[in-house]
């Protein structure tokens, strides 16, 4: 077990003890640098590390899965549920960065129960947290001032009849409950830091986070290696952008033939209102202010029917914008002021903020799903219906359904594999003949139908015609612009933009917001946003764009301040601020930003977003 691993390495303490204070009596005094993570600055160069014990305990499973969200949750649950059935012992570990599970799931979120009642037909019987059917589609074009409202037909996307609205994060807690239940070992508060490999080349497993490391890169006193979990299959279900994933793409080339993955950041917030102004079930989603029309993005406001007067509020944006001076955080703040959105705050109480990338790629951004050893389920590889705003659905069945072609797979008498690790590409096949791909084959055309002149209006009509009347069977696939982090245009190309300050009542600032999502990491560790290259960020990202991780963050990691000298600035991580939602990784235009995990159990620490 995972409390072995620790009892094991505690015999190392002595020397450890005996090389710290040796090592702190003989460093040399170099300037601080930003980036000391062992990633970017390997530890076998390093004297300070010389003779530390780094040998790990390992643990060996059937499978083992990497994030404890709706995919990687269903995709456990299935397996035992198969094993249960067919009257088979099987080990299925699963690893989660929070320190609890569902403590970094942040989604809308409007559930349609699709993959749930094929999990679990009795879900209302088992207590699953749905509590708020959908009773009310509202949908809006914002200008400043007013609203255009447009009707909601059976058959477009945005129709929510049938569907629930839940809190995620409390949807996922139950699924974990689901699964310890069957028999899956849930391992909150472990973070996946590394991939690992056989000899062979194919997946061996991955080892958690080392714990001990000081700011500097050095050894702490109570430094102790992570452990490594193997399995004949490993499943990475990082939710969108993981970063064990990316090491992937280029260890086994799984984008070659798929366009760029393209994003957007969703922030949201939780209030309690006054009783009178709550409609339980009531869906409004909008588009329009305060975006201007070649910005895609939109808004949601959510009553929740959860004992008292909740709503669930939240903007989104595309990060292929091209203004450096865009500040998502600020545009969420000035649109709940609208005349139509800030009646229903008034008088209400902000109690919970957060934020968090999301996959807009649709199925033209798909990667190859398998390689020697495991697979890509979930929002990692990107299964989100873009017009829908909809991933959790197909998200749990990619983990269902490769759940199903590993345990056959597993199970067989005689298995047929050129890899000591399995290679499973039945699961590519069997989600390419799901519901899954026809439904995101039908919507393929929508996000990138807004690159055009007219943009969200040149959309809006897009879909009108090939969607609600063709259903999406037009002959041809549209193409994205490429990566988000290459579409700023310099600072000097671009107006500044004047935002509003915020009045503490509707619309606050962004450091009391961060306050309320929950954050905390150990200070003292390296901090986990690396920098391939610590130049870049004043040598380019502030000179030519005006330093835009400074606005793109909705968490204030990032900011640029006077040198101690007084000639220049240099960049200041506030790693510790950070909600783990990857928009510097993606939208950094140096493409220097590497997000790696910091010791498990840090993060934020949400409450059912």
């Amino acid at each position: 077990s995972l409390l072995g691993a620790s009892l094991s390495l505690s015999a190392h303490r002595c020397i450890q003890l005996y090389t710290t204070l040796h090592r702190r009596t003989c460093s040399s005094g170099t300037a601080p640098r930003i980036t000391t993570h062992y990633t970017i600055h390997p530890r076998d160069k390093d004297p300070r590390w010389e003779g530390i014990e780094m040998e790990r305990f390992a643990d060996e499973a059937d499978v083992v899965i990497v994030g404890g969200g709706p995919a990687g949750l269903s995709a456990a649950i299935r397996l035992k549920q198969l094993a249960n059935e067919h009257e088979k012992e099987l080990r299925v570990c699963l690893v989660e960065k929070a320190s609890q599970i569902g403590a970094h799931t942040l989604s809308g979120a409007c559930l349609e129960p699709s993959a749930l009642t094929e999990l679990f037909p009795d879900w209302k019987e088992r207590g699953a947290p749905l509590n708020t059917p959908v009773t009310e589609d509202v949908f809006s074009i914002l200008t400043e001032k007013h609203r255009i409202p447009v009707p909601m037909l059976p058959g477009l996307p945005m129709r929510n009849h049938g569907n629930y609205i839940v809190r995620l994060g409390n949807f996922v807690r139950w699924l974990g409950e689901q699964a310890e239940e069957l028999g899956v070992e849930l391992y909150p508060g472990y973070a996946a830091s590394e991939v690992l490999f056989h000899e062979d080349g194919s997946v061996k497993g991955i080892a958690t986070n080392d714990v001990g490391i000081a700011k500097d890169g050095s050894p702490k006193d109570i430094f102790e290696r992570g452990m490594e979990l193997h399995a004949k299959v490993t499943l990475f279900g990082e939710g969108c952008h993981g970063h064990l994933a990316k090491q992937l793409y280029k260890q086994f080339n799984l984008r070659e033939n798929c366009e760029p993955q393209t994003y957007a950041i969703g922030l949201k917030e939780l209030w309690t209102i006054d009783e009178k102004k709550w409609r339980p079930g009531r869906v409004e989603h909008s588009v329009g202010w305060p975006l201007n029309r070649n910005t895609y993005g939109g808004s949601f406001l959510y009553h929740l029917n959860e004992g008292e007067p909740l709503v669930a509020l939240g903007f989104v944006i595309g990060l292929d914008y091209s203004n450096p001076y865009m500040s998502p955080f600020r545009e969420f703040q000035r649109w709940k002021h609208h005349p139509f959105v800030a009646p229903t705050l008034e008088g209400g109480h902000r109690i919970a903020y957060g934020a968090r990338a999301l996959n807009e790629g649709g199925l033209q951004s798909i990667p190859k799903l398998t390689f020697p050893g495991g697979l890509l389920i979930g929002c990692s590889p990107g299964f989100m219906n873009v017009p829908k705003i909809k991933g959790t659905h197909t998200a749990m069945k990619s983990g269902m359904l490769a759940a199903e072609a590993i345990f056959s797979k597993i199970t067989a008498e005689n298995v047929d594999s050129e890899t000591t690790g399995l290679h499973v590409p039945e699961y590519s096949d069997s989600l390419k003949s799901s519901w899954v791909w026809k439904e995101l084959y039908s919507v393929r055309n929508i996000r990138p139908s807004f690159h055009n002149y007219f943009g969200l209006y040149g959309g809006m009509i897009y879909t009108g015609i090939f969607y609600w009347i063709l259903r999406g069977k037009e002959p041809w696939t549209l193409k994205h612009c490429g990566l988000d982090a290459n579409q700023l245009k310099p600072a000097k190309d671009c107006t500044p933009i004047d935002y509003p300050k915020p009045d503490g009542k509707i619309s606050f600032d962004l450091l009391s917001s961060v306050a309320l999502s929950g954050t905390n990491h150990e200070g003292d560790q390296p901090p986990h946003l690396t920098l391939k290259d610590d130049s870049v960020p004043v040598a380019r990202n502030l000179g030519i764009y005006d330093g835009p991780e400074q606005r793109f963050c909705p968490a204030g990691v990032y900011e640029y301040v006077p040198l101690e000298t007084g000639d220049g600035m240099r960049l200041q991580i506030n790693a510790q601020n950070c909600v783990h939602c990857k928009t510097c990784d993606i939208k950094d235009p140096s493409q220097n930003i590497n997000w790696v995990v910091p010791e498990g159990g840090g993060g934020p620490a949400y409450n059912g977003m």
